[in-house]
């Protein structure tokens, strides 16, 4: 895994002598660069990206159905306050933060085709656990192993196609994949109202149903991925030899990976992960952005149920808004891809959610706030991609970028625990005032960082620039190690 980083000065310009094509005409070559280019991302994108796509979906749907179990009768049937639910959700968080870091670390050594689906699998078992529960003490055993199973998906998702992928070309990826999460939100409120109609079917209560169904499918995904996830780009099946070749050589040509510095593990490395501003001036947004996320996420059907939508009419009218964001969170993913503006997208994702939380909290007439849910639900659906990919596309070799991205997603996490109490406690449906209030201000705050991020970056490049200068643009009279430091690793805006 190696090369050397970004030259700005020489992207997209390829060596005259290759390895495997000496005396071939350049012009040869090139002409086959361009087929290359047209089917290997392909490709790709056909393998990967539909499985990727399915464990967050997966993931996300059976971390937050517990909200349309919720309104299906869970609490009711257990006997819990709104406190012991808000318990019941920030149990999750405390193993699955715990988890993060050590599982991105674990994941290149373990190899994520085998680390990857054998969470899938074993969260699916706990899944469908939840369905068998008979108490208040079931529930919470239940959830706190599915946050401990769960914990590094995400994380390890955007780090496993940070591997595969150049960076230009990630935010497209991972939104692929994360806008499965706002697909979630819709095929969770479609399925839990199929699933209502099973209630009191075999002596299982509908709510139940949505744990047994969801679990039980999937523990079939995840013993089916053993088969379809490769581990490296060596290792895929679907690519010859030659495209194989070719993605490494994209990668290493975008810095993705490196030849001046081991890409193994080293405690070293995640400690310089932990000394990057950038890393930090994101963390914060994370923090934001998993308030935000997991609050809509959890609270959406709770929120249209208190806007007069009943049952599983308000599992269903949560659906659309969900569809909205889908769509919003793949152009904007596309724009930021075309244009390499991960901070403008974050910025423009922010700036809808805060939009979306200021006309729920001052308008009383229903179907302006329902109207409300698409700018804040899609805005916030939207930021997450592009944060992630601005975290993945900033921090090199890998066990720093894979710090970096579980830095993040810790962060993301506790956000999401603080989501639990805004909505589920500190504030009553349903308007949610304080709630919402919280989240207006925590969206608002995210343009600012963004601002502060892109600022820090663009002046890291013109340092750069400078440094390339004084050592006479040759890479080689650089000191070897530097990662995302060297002043040939250009820092995306």
């Amino acid at each position: 895994m190696s090369s050397t980083y970004s030259d700005p000065e020489k992207q997209g310009v390829h060596s005259e002598v290759d390895s495997d094509v000496v005396g071939v005409p350049i012009a040869t070559m090139n002409e086959r660069d361009a087929q290359l280019e047209k089917r290997v991302w392909f490709k790709m994108d056909w393998w990967l990206l539909p499985i990727v796509a399915l464990f967050y979906l997966l993931s996300f749907l059976d971390r937050t159905n517990l909200g349309n179990a919720r309104i299906a009768g869970l609490q009711k049937e257990l006997k819990m306050t709104d406190y012991q639910y808000s318990i019941a959700l920030t149990i999750t968080y405390v193993p699955y933060i715990a988890a993060e870091l050590p599982s991105n670390l674990l994941l290149k050594i373990i190899g994520p085709n085998l680390m990857l689906p054998t969470m899938l699998t074993l969260w699916g078992v706990i899944t469908t656990a939840q369905g068998a529960v008979k108490s208040y003490g079931g529930l919470l055993a239940c959830r706190f192993f599915l946050g401990l199973m769960e914990g590094g998906v995400f994380p390890g998702l955007v780090l496993y196609l940070s591997s595969f992928y150049p960076r230009k070309r990630l935010h497209m990826r991972i939104s692929a994949f994360f806008s499965t999460a706002s697909l979630s939100g819709a095929f969770s409120g479609i399925l839990a109202y199929g699933i209502l109609r099973l209630d009191g079917k075999k002596g299982h209560s509908g709510w139940e149903w949505i744990f047994i169904i969801e679990g039980v499918f999937t523990i079939f995904v995840g013993l089916c991925a053993y088969l379809l996830m490769p581990s490296t780009i060596q290792s895929a099946r679907f690519l010859s030899q030659e495209e194989k070749d070719y993605v490494e050589r994209k990668l290493k040509e975008d810095g993705a990976m490196s030849n001046d510095i081991d890409d193994g593990f080293s405690w070293r490395e995640v400690w310089m992960a932990f000394k990057l501003p950038q890393v930090w001036f994101l963390a914060i947004i994370f923090f934001f952005s998993g308030t935000t996320l997991f609050g809509l996420a959890y609270f959406t059907p709770s929120i249209v149920q208190g806007l007069g939508y009943k049952g599983a009419t308000a599992q269903l009218m949560s659906v659309p808004m969900y569809a909205v964001a889908f769509v919003i969170t793949m152009l904007v993913a596309w724009l930021s891809d075309r244009y390499q503006a991960r901070g403008l997208a974050t910025i423009f994702c922010s700036l809808l959610a805060t939009i979306g939380f200021a006309m729920f909290l001052g308008s009383h007439n229903k179907h302006v706030q329902y109207g409300s849910l698409f700018l804040s639900i899609t805005g916030v659906y939207c930021s997450a991609p592009a944060t992630s990919t601005w975290s993945a596309n900033n921090a090199a070799p890998h066990t720093r970028r894979a710090t970096a991205i579980a830095i993040g997603f810790i962060m993301t996490n506790s956000g999401g625990i603080l989501s639990t109490w805004l909505l589920g406690t500190l504030s009553k449906g349903p308007r949610y005032t304080k709630g919402t209030i919280v989240l207006l201000i925590f969206s608002a705050l995210m343009t600012v960082f963004a601002l502060g991020n892109m600022w820090y970056l663009n002046d890291q490049n013109k340092k750069k620039a400078l440094r390339r200068e004084e050592l006479g643009g040759k890479r080689e009279n650089e000191e070897k190690g530097l990662g995302d430091r060297s002043a040939w690793f250009i820092y995306n805006l």
